[in-house]
This record gives structure tokens, sequence and C-alpha cells, in this order.
């Protein structure tokens, strides 16, 4: 057996009843985790039927059984491996005798909450993300065990989303089928009604193990509580430090409460950190025990102290992305390879800058999350309808894009052509002033628009014509944050003072399409040997020699949207987990100004420099 430390050997060796360890970053959980499960079946005698190991994702779960059979090289331990959904799923069809082809697919589900939005005509520009809010509030609500009476949506009216939810409800039911929450509330109500059921999986399943415990929710904690009864061999490992999906439902307060569940649970702490530099672990300590919902931890670093934690200032993000561009050509000169490098950002929006960037500066990269080109987005998609119709096009689908936006109470049923045509419009709106007043005055937003230039043309849509003012309106009917939809359309603004006309810049979006298009193509397929562009959420698990951590500055980490203490804390979270997929380079920039306008720096920079 290789050597471990004292926190180790204590997970490994625990056989009877619960047990938490706290792994923290770069703590070798996954090695405990694998040798915990040959001491039991090596040492304990503890038959491999009898062990489940559940994680999040099928990627963690099959390499957790690679590791184990790697290391045992006996394929006669056979273990139960899986995902939480695939443990459920098991159950079901051994209860029930459930198909896979009746779990209801995202594509599935996408498409049928699409079809009940269109039906019931929800006014929404933002379609495609108003689906997957809603896709993701049906989950929680169902993970968080809230009755649907209970549940408040923060992206339909609430009458609304109750109805939504049931025609939903109504349509996957008359399908014959059941989606990936439905899987959870079906077991758990069948633990429930069936005692029998219930003890034989007890028996079968007589020590569990769960992995990335800080990201469980409340319905599958209640059925893992089900399962491991009554012996309760229930072995958790996690870091509640680390609890970054909260938006998916994760609770980190289960864990922190798990010995209130299990009075008896032996504990230990996986506190050496193989991976970071001391002065890394440091820095990344001083700022998470600034959150008061967590459990202390005394972490230390298997290294020295190294390279210092770099924080940059800089004047503008055009300055910090070339910055950034400059260092990894150095770092990449001094022999790191460009794929042992990374650059984190808090929200995928923020990938496309430095994207932009390092395909000026011919730096490979690639993408762990794919990032929405600007120029599909609804905001900009209205301001390229203006500027489409100030230079003539009269089709009728476009002027009903953007005829209310903003609001001119024009009846869409004036347009009976597919060409419209504004003398014909006037005269329809003939005895109401008030419409032909709107009618004229938005022919000659248009004529006054045509004589514009990209940059001035874009300023007059947003202030003249008032589509700021539209936005605003739309964002409190949709509980958006309308500052998020104008960031888009300052970044746009800013791209548009480099063309002279709207020819010149439609063309400079085919070619920016193409030539992002085969960026992104090499780095996905061809090679992964490039800079890896990650958000904090999807750099969870990986680690970099080198990293470069964007815009800590107030509104983008911590996010704008993160008011209440638990928000703020799962943000100083997420920015502790990117500080800690560096091993000796770490890098944090934040900027004077965010496309012109004044930014402040984030307040994790003064709590990760603050002296205890």
């Amino acid at each position: 057996m290789p050597h471990f430390n004292e926190g180790q050997m204590a997970a490994i060796r625990h056989v009877k009843g619960p047990m938490i360890a706290l792994a923290g970053p770069g703590s070798g959980k996954t090695t405990s985790m694998v040798h915990r499960i040959r001491y039991l079946i090596e040492e304990a005698g503890v038959s491999p039927a009898n062990i489940l190991v559940v994680t999040f994702t099928r990627a963690s779960a099959k390499e957790m059984e690679q590791r184990f059979l790697e290391l045992t090289e006996d394929r006669r331990y056979v273990c139960t491996f899986g995902t939480f959904h695939s443990v459920f799923f098991y159950i079901l069809k051994m209860a029930y005798g459930y198909r896979p082809e009746q779990v209801l697919t995202e594509n599935e589900k996408y498409a049928l909450l699409k079809e009940i939005i269109r039906n019931r005509q929800i006014d929404c520009d933002d379609e495609e993300e108003l689906i997957s809010n809603i896709i993701r509030e049906i989950g929680m609500m169902k993970g968080d065990m809230i009755s649907l009476r209970n549940f408040y949506s923060s992206c339909l009216s609430d009458e609304l989303f109750r109805e939504v939810y049931r025609e939903y409800e109504e349509r996957v039911e008359a399908l014959g089928k059941l989606d990936f929450d439905d899987m959870m509330v079906y077991c758990y109500e069948l633990l429930k009604e069936r005692p029998d059921i219930l003890a034989l999986l007890q028996k079968r399943y007589a020590y569990i193990l769960v992995d990335e415990f800080q990201d469980i929710n409340r319905l599958q904690y209640e059925i893992t509580k089900m399962l491991a009864a009554p012996e309760n061999n229930l072995f958790i490992v996690g870091d509640d430090d680390q609890s970054i999906y909260g938006f998916r439902g994760a609770r980190p307060e289960i864990m922190l409460r798990f010995r209130e569940d299990y009075p008896d649970a032996a504990m230990t702490l996986l506190g050496v950190n193989y991976r970071c530099s001391r002065n890394i672990v440091e820095g990344a300590a001083r700022l998470i025990s600034c959150n008061r919902q967590r459990y202390r931890k005394e972490l230390e670093s298997a290294r020295g102290y190294e390279e210092p934690v770099r924080v940059h200032h800089m004047k503008t993000l055009q300055d910090e992305n070339a910055h950034v561009a400059r260092m990894l050509q150095e770092y990449h000169g001094r022999g790191i390879p460009y794929a042992q490098m990374a650059v984190i950002v808090r929200t995928n929006v923020q990938s496309r800058p430095i994207a932009n960037t390092l395909m000026g500066f011919n730096i490979p990269f690639q993408l762990r999350d794919s990032i929405p080109c600007i120029y599909d987005h609804f905001t900009v998609k209205t301001l390229f309808d203006y500027m489409n119709a100030a230079a003539g096009q009269r089709d009728r689908a476009l002027f009903l894009r953007i005829m209310n936006k903003p609001k001119r109470y024009l009846s869409r049923e004036l347009l009976t052509e597919p060409v419209v045509d504004f003398r014909k419009l006037l005269a329809a709106c003939r005895g109401k002033d008030w419409a032909e007043e709107n009618v004229l005055q938005f022919e000659y937003e248009l004529k006054t628009l045509s004589k514009l230039k990209p940059f001035p043309a874009v300023n007059f849509i947003r202030k003249a014509i008032g589509y700021d003012a539209y936005l605003r309106e739309y964002a409190d009917y949709r509980h958006i944050n309308a500052d998020e939809l104008f960031a888009v359309l300052d970044e746009v603004q800013e791209m548009a003072k480099a063309y002279a006309s709207l020819e010149e810049w439609t063309e400079g979006i085919r070619a920016y399409r193409e030539k992002f298009e085969q960026h992104v193509r090499a780095g996905t397929k061809e090679n992964r040997n490039g800079v890896v562009i990650t958000t904090m959420h999807s750099a969870k698990g990986l680690e970099f020699d080198v990293v470069f951590i964007l815009d800590a500055n107030e509104g983008m980490t911590p996010y704008r949207r993160a008011v209440r203490e638990d928000e703020l804390e799962e943000e100083r979270r997420m920015f502790y987990v990117a500080m800690t997929r560096a091993r000796t380079y770490l890098h944090i920039y934040e900027t004077k100004e965010y496309f012109n306008r004044e930014q402040e720096p984030s307040r994790f920079l003064g709590e990760l420099a603050r002296q205890e």
C-alpha cells in the first residue's frame, strides 16, 4: 500500500457506521476512495456485491471504477459504480419494469416545453433561455421536495409557471414516459410504500459510498438515508467549500448537518493538498475562511513556497486580454505546454473576448463550454433587424419583430401583405391619431437610422428609438437583470467602431463566424493541445500548471445576481475552486473599465490578501 497521511488512513480503514471525509482540493480523494473499497473487501471481508459507489456524473463513475480495477486487478471484485440517476433507474426497472426508451431525453423535454410555451403565446424574446430556466426550476422543485403551490418561480409569474408545469406533467404522462427528475420522485415513493423492496435493497447495498457529497440535493439524500438504514454504513466524501452547483439544486447545508442526522458519525479531514504550492493554498484558505457556513479546516500544502499569487490591475478589457496572451506565449516559450494552461472566467459570455484575442495572437485554445456567438443574442438580432429595415428591407416578418420594440401599440393585423408599405400602413391607421403618429415616427426613425454609420446607429436605436428602455421593462417582466442585456449591447457597440457601413459589418461577421468555427473545431477535434478556456463551474475537478482568472470585479465575481448571503458564499466558493486549479502559477486580473463602464475590484481580492 502506498504512503498515506493520517486523514487518508482514517478514511480507508473505517468500516462500521457512518463517516464523513472532508476532502480539500488536490487531497487524493479518489485514491483514498478506491483504496477504501479494496480495504473493505480484502481486510474487512465485505462482499463486493454489497458495495455501492455513487457519483454525480457517468464520467466520474467510470473513472472511479477504472481506478479501482487497476488497483485490484481482480475481476471477481464486482462492486456497483453508478450515478444517482443510474441507481434510481435500476431500482425502478427492477420494481416496475421500466425500459430505457421510456426515459424522456433532454431534447424531448426541451421540445415539449417549447411547444407548450408557444401554444400559450408566452411573450418572450429569449425563448431558449426561458425554456432552460423552466427545466432548471422543475428539477429544483422536485429535488427540494417542494410542492407546486409552495414553489415560487423566478422566470415566470407563479400562476403561469404552475400552468406550464401541470401541462408538461400531463404531456409526459400521456407519452408513458418519465424524466430524470421523476426517477428520483418515483424511487422515493416506491421505497416509502414498499418496505419489502427497501429491505431487499438495504441488504444488497450494505455499504454505500457517496462521492462529491456537497452537491447532493434533498431528495437524493432522503433516498440515500433510506437505503443505508438500518446499519448506516454510509461513507460520504466531499468538500463543502467546493459546493458550486446551487443553480442545479445542490444543497451544501445537507453536508453541514450530516452529523446532526448521524451523531455517531466518524469524521476525518483529507487536508494535505498535493496539487497546489503553499502560496496558492494559503491565499485560497484566507479567501474561503470569510464564509460562515462551512466546516473549519486546517489545510496544508505538500509543496513549499514557490511562485507568489499575482494580481494584475489593468485599465481595460483589451489590456487584460492582450496581457494574458503575452503571458501565455511567455510560459509556452519556457516549456509549459499550452494544454497545461487555463483561462478561467465566471460566465461563458466572458470567454468571448479572450477567445477573440487568442485568435488574433494565433494561440491555440480549447473550450470547456460552448461560447454563444454574440450576434445570435436576441438583443443583437433586434439591432440588425432595425438596421436592415433602415437599409430598405420591408418584409413583414422583419417588421413584426421590431414594430413594438419599443411599444408602439401597433397590431400585427395592420400588416396584411408580405411586403410592408408605410403609406398603406398609415392608411390602415386612419382615424386613430395616436396610431398615425406612431407610424410616422417609426418611419422617421428608420430614415434617420439609414444615414448613420454602425456605431452611432447602435447608439441611436438604444437611446433615441428607446430600445434600452424597452429592454428594462422586458427584464422586469421576465425577472432578469437588465444590466446583463446592456452588457451584451455594450460589447456589440464597441465592435461597431471597427466598421464604416452595415455592409462592411455584415461581411466582418461572416468572416468572424468562419474563423471562430475553424478555431473551435481545431480545439475540440483535431487536437487537445490548446489553452483551456473554461468557466469556474466547468473547471471543477481539473488542474493546470498555470491559471489565469479574469475579470475579478464586482458584478462579475461575485456575480451581479448574487445578493443574499448564501449566494455570495457560493460565489466565494467558485473563486476558491478557480484558484485551487493552479499547481504553481496563478494570475488574477481586474480591470478599471469594461466596455467603457467603470468597475470596482472584487471584494475577493481584498480577502485573499488580508492578514490573519
